[in-house]
Parts: C-alpha cells; sequence; structure tokens
C-alpha cells in the first residue's frame, strides 16, 4: 500500500464522514525536527505500528512500540514523541470524531453508528480507563484500516454504508482487545473487584448479563461460570446483592424516600424492591430503617 493522508476539510474522500477527522499512513524516512511534540488532540485516535521503533508518549509515561502494535490515545491524553520528532518507520493513524467521548465513561458515537447505545456506554467506560494504552501484536487492525482506505479512495457501490461498518467493527475490535488486556482472565478475583466497583458505580442501571460480561470482557457462559465459581451466585443474583447492600447502606446513612432509594439502586419500582428486600434480609424497609436509626 502506498502512504496516503487524508484531512477532514482538505480532501473530497472525507466530506461525507464527518466523524473522521483524518486517516493517514506516514513512511517516515527522514527525521524532521519538532515534527511530533506532545500534545493534545481532538477525538480518538488510534495508531498502528508497520515498521521501526517508535518511542512516545502519552502524559507522563513512555512507551516502546513495534510493529503489529496499536496505540489508542483518548482526547484527554497529550501524546507525542519523546524525542518530539518522528523515528524513521511507518505508521497508520485513523482519528475518530465522536459526537461525545470523556475521561468519565460518557461516549456517543452519533447518529451515523449502528452500535446500540448500550454498546457505546460500554465502550466509554473501557476508553475512560485507558490505563493500557498499547496492544502489543495486535495484527488484527491493519486488514481493517487496508480495507477502509480501500473503500474511501474506491468508492465502489454501497462505499458509504461499508464505511461506517468498518469503523464500528474497527472501534470494537480494537476496545474488545483493551478490555481482554485490562482483565486478564488469569486474574479474575482482582477484575471481579473492578467489576463489583462499577456495579455499584452506576446501579440505577439495568444492567444485563451480556453488559457485565463486556465490562470484563468475557462472554457470557464464560463470565456466568466465573462469577458463579467466585461468589456462589449467578451474575444477576450477584447483582441483586449488591443492589440490596446498597440501599442497607443509604437505608441507615440517609433521610431518602424509599420510592428514591429503591430507583437508586436499580429497582424498577418501589413495590419490587420492598419485596426483594424483605426476601433477602427478613425485613421490611421500613422496619429495617427503623431498627438501625
Amino acid at each position: 500500500m502506498n502512504p496516503f493522508e487524508l484531512y477532514q476539510g482538505k480532501t473530497a474522500l472525507l466530506e461525507e464522514f464527518p466523524f473522521i477527522a483524518s486517516f493517514t499512513y506516514q513512511k517516515i524516512q527522514q527525521i524532521t525536527l519538532h515534527s511530533m511534540p506532545v500534545a493534545r488532540q481532538e477525538g480518538l485516535r488510534l495508531f498502528g505500528i508497520q515498521e521501526g521503533r517508535f518511542d512516545w508518549k502519552i502524559d507522563d509515561k513512555s512507551y516502546l512500540l513495534y510493529p503489529n502494535d496499536a496505540l489508542v490515545v483518548c482526547p484527554w491524553q497529550a501524546m507525542g514523541s519523546t524525542k518530539g520528532h518522528t523515528e524513521i518507520g511507518a505508521f497508520m493513524q485513523l482519528q475518530l470524531l465522536p459526537s461525545q467521548l470523556e475521561g468519565n465513561g460518557h461516549f456517543t458515537l452519533g447518529e451515523w453508528s449502528q452500535l446500540p447505545t448500550s454498546d457505546q456506554r460500554i465502550v466509554g467506560k473501557i476508553l475512560g480507563q485507558n490505563n493500557r494504552p498499547v496492544l502489543p501484536r495486535f495484527k488484527r487492525l491493519f486488514p481493517l484500516f487496508e480495507t477502509l482506505a480501500q473503500e474511501l479512495t474506491e468508492q465502489e457501490l454501497g462505499y458509504r454504508t461499508r464505511v461506517r461498518q468498518l469503523v464500528d467493527e474497527i472501534l470494537l475490535t480494537v476496545v474488545r482487545a483493551m478490555s481482554k488486556q485490562e482483565h486478564d482472565p488469569r486474574d479474575f478475583p482482582q477484575t471481579f473487584l473492578k467489576l463489583e466497583q462499577s456495579l455499584r458505580n452506576n446501579l440505577e442501571h439495568p444492567w444485563t448479563v451480556e453488559e457485565m460480561a463486556g465490562l470484563v470482557g468475557l462472554g457470557t457462559t464464560a463470565f456466568s461460570e466465573k462469577v458463579k465459581r467466585f461468589s456462589g451466585f449467578s451474575p444477576l443474583n450477584y447483582l441483586i446483592n449488591i443492589r440490596i447492600s446498597e440501599a442497607m447502606r443509604l437505608l441507615k446513612s440517609t433521610e431518602d424516600s424509599l420510592t428514591d432509594i429503591a430507583f437508586q439502586t436499580g429497582f424498577y419500582s418501589s413495590q419490587h424492591f420492598s419485596s426483594t428486600f424483605k426476601k433477602l434480609t427478613g425485613y421490611t424497609p421500613r422496619d429495617f430503617r427503623k431498627n438501625n436509626p
């Protein structure tokens, strides 16, 4: 593939895809001083290294990148070369402009994407952490990049649809790998603690088993088996126990109404909350509050 540089506003090829800020394949054969200072840029940047060895920095941490490595950089992260310039080598970069992407996990791609809102929410949480931005030996990214370049340049029948599908696929492929890297199945106890914290931080959300499994980068069957083995409960019963635990805390430490507490902890009605609470504790929420001032 020949090098190319596509920038929004500078090439007609991207006019119909405003969510792509830039898409480039650069072969660096000569060093240019001050060509890559450490700085923040708009959007989400995905890099794929094809040739050479790059010493790049994200915020205050340096990373060595080799052929077939990928790098994910979020808009709140400053990124550039430790030397201030790009080393000799070759890499591809796709810069996306989601409608919303914040460090707190708020993430929306835009109307162009076919990803369900629930999936986008999980993608946002994974990107919001981005504690391990390098994906080593991530060869799956390059065929997708190459196909995207082909669709943009050749513009065959249906290319608009295909480009949107490819960007969704690229993003999902990267984020799945990030999740698996962050949550090593061999270290599930630590992963389990992170999962519980994620659930507690957003108990009002109607979590499904699929969404919870997505947070730790596992399929639903493997996830359910690991949760059962680790906690003794199915994922949904485990979640209910967390909801009740938080409800008990709120009943003891706040004067919020029972209805408010029910919704805060993810129950769809105060009646559902009361019946579940009594089943698991032996008390109604009102009696529990009375006996635990």
